[in-house]
């Protein structure tokens, strides 16, 4: 008996009990009524959760950061009631996975110069800690967007998490479902003036000389070519071959990076491999060093993906196999998830495409969590900008989310609970901005053809060619060692320092010293518990 107690005493005072990694999702089924007892059970069911999670303060050998392209709090709003209904449910009641985490806070995403960010320099500032200039990357706010100087690049460069990470031993990786060179998996690995400079060819001539376009960078400059994992799109850029489909930039230099970077491999003497499809990533197993390329441009959205053996991986594949592959580190490791092309489905108003590409993302999450451990592994979600989307009217409990927003009447307007401030939906809708006799026409929203196509353009009352980012603050939830690092409101630039003090490497290592050096007395105190109840 005594024995039980001190092992029950152990695990309250020591944090040693094991935890139940399955996330619940769907927390509970709609009753006919949901009265009081339903909702009095829900909080406690929920209190009993909170009120016994403990505070994990040990070293973070592993981390992940899973980045949600566009997936602003109405996005998470929107496809976790979508991701409920998928599954037979109204969805409101549902959950993302992530939103069961530990911890949870807000970051303010304004750049040094735009109250309304883009993906650059929000990501600039969560992989390097410090926020700069719009389209810029991995810069400070002294470099100047589109214009290459050597002298003020050089002083203004900054380091990233992969950098500080690699520089202590850990392994390291991206995933992303966008152009491996896009703007935010650019972010950890490259230093540019512009953006757009994936290719050469889209550097200007005079500045040839004074950068390397970001594919360039990615494999042949520190920390790019010392990455264990990378697993994207792009291959049109990195000059394997091209597509007649693919809009994005083409190399003019006749440079095949995919081939430099295996000879790269062969010349370090480490085993390596170079995959184009999903059969062929599965097939890694003992890899140091992998290049995946499952594109010639972005990753196929989702649902218009190919998902044969032959086609590309889905995110949580991609995912899964990163970790796979890093998980044997000593030092641990270092994973950067994006979930891209949320972003690029807001940009055309393609709200299906938007909150389905939200809850494939959050089954990576899932996935990460379920196969990864809470007292080693810190992981995080968030988001590098919201877009100008927002969900509205007043729909029934369980309405389709991406239905309309009201019963509609004789001369009532009839508009979508899912609606943007401006875009190219604009004109899909226009009819519905008629006026006849001083008074808006009643439109039949049956008339509204192929609103079940994954293209589907949502309601936006300002036209814009591609519809734009907004402003407001993103959620970030956190699990694991060091998560109530993330409790509060902080500048986007804030999360990379908390990594490197939850991971101890990097410029901010050392303020988490005093949290770590606790511990060793913390188990020294349950030794001499254990000593003394069984000498006693």
């Amino acid at each position: 008996m005594r024995a039980v107690l001190v092992v029950t005493f152990l695990f309250a005072v020591c944090g040693a009990a094991p935890s139940d990694k399955k996330q619940e999702t769907e927390i509970r089924m709609v009753k006919a009524i949901e009265d009081k007892e339903v909702w009095f059970e829900e909080a406690q069911n929920r209190l009993d959760k909170v009120t016994k999670k403990k505070q994990i303060e040990n070293k973070a050998k592993n981390i992940i950061l899973f980045i949600g392209d566009g997936m602003g709090i109405a996005t998470v709003t929107t496809s976790r009631i979508y991701r409920g209904q998928l599954n037979g449910n109204t969805g409101e009641e549902s959950f993302h996975s992530f939103e069961l985490f530990s911890n949870v806070g807000l970051i303010k995403t304004y750049t040094v110069n735009m109250q309304v960010p883009d993906s650059a320099a929000t990501a600039t500032a969560m992989l390097c800690g410090v926020k700069t200039n719009q389209e810029v990357i991995g810069f400070d706010a002294n470099a100047i967007y589109d214009e290459c100087n050597s002298e003020i690049i050089g002083t203004s460069k900054v380091e990233s998490l992969f950098k500080w990470a690699q520089d202590i031993g850990k392994r390291t990786g991206v995933v992303t479902t966008t152009r491996i060179t896009h703007a935010t998996p650019a972010a950890g690995y490259a230093h540019i003036n512009n953006r757009d400079w994936e290719c050469d060819s889209e550097i200007p001539e005079e500045y040839k000389s004074c950068t390397k376009d970001i594919a360039r960078q990615l494999v042949e400059d520190e920390p790019g070519k010392n990455l264990n994992v990378i697993f994207g799109g792009g291959l049109q850029q990195m000059g394997f071959g091209s597509s007649p489909s693919e809009s994005s930039c083409k190399r003019t230099d006749g440079k095949n990076l995919t081939s430099q970077w295996e000879n790269d491999r062969a010349t370090e003497r480490v085993s390596y491999g170079f995959v184009t499809n999903r059969e062929q990533m599965e097939a890694l197993s003992t890899e140091q060093k992998v290049l995946g390329l499952f594109g010639y441009g972005h990753m196929s959205f989702d649902l218009e993906r190919d998902t044969t053996p032959t086609g590309s991986p889905s995110i949580a594949d991609m995912t899964e196999k990163a970790i796979e592959l890093l998980q044997g580190a000593q030092n641990g490791y270092f994973l950067m998830v994006e979930g891209g092309r949320i972003d690029h489905a807001h940009h055309g108003n393609y709200a299906r495409l938007a909150l389905d590409e939200a809850v494939r993302f959050d089954e990576a999450i899932e996935k990460a969590f379920n196969i990864t451990n809470e007292d080693d592994t810190l992981i995080i979600v968030t988001a590098d900008h919201s877009h100008a989307m927002t969900m509205n009217g007043y729909p029934e409990r369980g309405n389709d989310i991406l239905g309309f927003a009201q019963k509609t009447t004789d001369k009532e307007f009839a508009y979508e609970t899912i609606t943007y401030a401006n875009g190219p939906g604009y004109n899909v809708h226009k009819k519905l901005g008629a006026i006849a006799e001083g008074e808006y026409m009643w439109i039949d929203p049956s008339t509204l053809q192929n609103r079940d196509d994954t293209r589907y353009g949502h309601f936006a009352p300002i036209y814009e060619s591609i519809e734009t980012h907004s402003g407001e603050d993103v959620a970030i939830y956190a699990n694991g060692p060091f998560s109530h690092l993330f409790n509060g409101v902080f500048e986007q630039s804030y999360v990379a320092h908390a990594i490197s003090c939850a991971g101890k490497f990097g410029p901010s290592a050392d303020y988490c010293n005093s949290a770590l050096s606790a511990r060793p007395s913390a188990l020294l105190l349950c030794l001499l518990i254990i000593v003394r109840s069984l000498f006693a």
